[in-house]
């Protein structure tokens, strides 16, 4: 893949606001612009910003006018402002394109971004954007595409520099000054052995300080992270949260090196997982405002009627107890206060389990730790409760007997919400079903069952509603 030597554009810090976002008058004026059929106008006002701030312009411009502004700011739409896009905003962009014109953005970006483009096409489309591309580009790509998505081999770029570990210093530098076809995004160095696999790493800034007569093995740094190529790309972000790296080299079930991941792909990784988990959490599915609406009717309505189910599940407990309570309406009034406080205890394990999950800090080594820590949490959070409530309603309902009951609900349906807050995800987890997705369902579920039964059981075993 080829890259330009040009310098990034300046940014046009006059169409941003305090928040670095474009200001809304700006963004009605290039639309404007464009309504009135005077691109020349909307290519000025857009060739000053940055390639990010250009692909925010399309996410915040109508899905129905952005091929319009497209047309209108053909030349100024290259791979780096495809690289900043929304996905679903892409998508559409890259529909409206010709064969021909995509394989000309994706020649121009690395491979990992190139890959990002082309993965989401139809594969009609996508081997005909193959076929447009370059011998060279076009055998990268398919070879990316190979891997499994949301992997190492999909993440990597394969513009890199490797040298072998008998070069010097001078003929390193000798290398980067003679070949232009060369990245020229790079921070460190790879060194491999006569079979190409990776046996240490130099950084640019010790190339450049040490005497061109020292050998490269006697400066490159031995110990390395390296990536299986099937990795996932979350199991990468930990890799390079975990040891502070900039770089790393991927290589292939035979250990030679095939790419490098750096830095910035790794950041985004991380803020779309952790995106990604949050939402699944309530069922929101991927939570763009960009999605097509009826994807996201689709996502959400399915976990609503699973959680229909579930409230009907716990409306069949309550019926159980209709007799106590038809005796004692009061039962109704209180009853949800017990599930409601058990849901948002069983809520707040949940998510810090599952933040150790997905960031392995909770491992089959320190599960049952965790186990207690959470059952001691919630017995603590349960006494403060359960004596707070019970003693209120005492003192608001004279009504000893209920008070102790509303009490002991509150105290028991607090470990239940513990417990399961940490033994589901971990469960689910184990069953390589992602806990982010399936938990909250069968967490509230427990804790809406059980704080009923246990509330209006123990009422029933008091006598209250005699």
């Amino acid at each position: 893949m080829s890259e330009t030597d040009l310098p990034e554009p300046e940014i046009d810090t006059t169409q941003l606001d305090a928040d670095d976002r474009l200001k809304p008058e700006f963004v009605r004026a290039v639309l404007d612009a464009v309504d009135i059929g005077d691109a020349e106008a909307a290519r000025a006002l857009v060739e000053p910003l940055h390639p990010a701030d250009i692909a925010d312009l399309f996410e915040l411009t109508p899905r129905d006018s952005r091929a319009a502004l497209a047309t209108a700011i053909t030349n100024l739409l290259d791979g780096d402002v495809f690289a900043e896009m929304n996905d679903y905003v892409r998508e559409d962009l890259i529909d409206a394109l010709s064969a021909t014109q995509v394989a000309d953005i994706a020649s121009e970006l690395d491979t990992d971004d190139a890959v990002a483009i082309i993965e989401d096409m139809e594969p009609a489309d996508q081997r005909e954007v193959l076929r447009a591309l370059d011998p060279d580009d076009r055998a990268a790509i398919e070879e990316a595409l190979s891997y499994p998505e949301e992997s190492a081999g999909r993440l990597m770029q394969r513009e890199l520099i490797a040298v072998p570990e008998h070069w010097s210093v001078g003929d390193v530098l000798d290398y980067l000054r003679g070949h232009d076809e060369l990245t020229t995004d790079f921070w460190e160095i790879f060194v491999v052995d006569p079979a190409h696999k990776p046996v240490g790493t130099v950084a640019l800034s010790w190339v450049l300080r040490t005497p061109r007569s020292i050998a490269i093995a006697d400066v490159m740094k031995r110990e390395q992270t390296l990536i299986p190529v099937d990795m996932d790309q979350e199991e990468v972000a930990l890799r390079f949260q975990k040891y502070a790296l900039i770089s790393a080299a991927v290589v292939d079930p035979g250990g030679r090196l095939v790419g490098m991941i750096t830095v910035d792909d790794v950041v985004h990784i991380i803020s779309e997982e952790a995106g990604e988990d949050i939402l699944r959490l309530s069922g929101a599915g991927d939570g763009d405002i960009n999605e097509p609406i009826a994807l996201t009717v689709r996502t959400r309505v399915l976990w609503l009627v699973i959680n229909l189910g579930t409230a009907m599940l716990a409306a069949a407990v309550v019926g159980l107890f209709e007799t106590e309570i038809a005796k004692f309406a009061l039962l109704a009034a209180l009853m949800g206060i017990v599930s409601g406080m058990g849901g948002n205890a069983g809520t707040q394990t949940l998510a810090v389990v599952v933040r150790a999950i997905a960031t392995n800090q909770l491992t089959s080594s320190n599960t049952v730790w965790m186990i207690v820590r959470e059952f001691r949490i919630a017995l603590a959070n349960g006494l403060v409760l359960g004596v707070l409530i019970g003693l209120g309603t005492i003192l608001f309902y004279h009504n000893v007997p209920l008070g102790i009951v509303f009490g002991l609900a509150i105290l028991i349906n607090n470990l239940v919400a513990g417990l399961s807050g940490v033994l589901i995800p971990v469960t689910l987890d184990r069953l390589d079903v992602d806990p982010a997705v399936s938990s909250a369902v069968f967490v509230t579920m427990m804790t809406d069952c059980l704080g009923f039964f246990t509330f209006l059981g123990l009422a029933a075993l008091a006598g209250l509603g005699s």
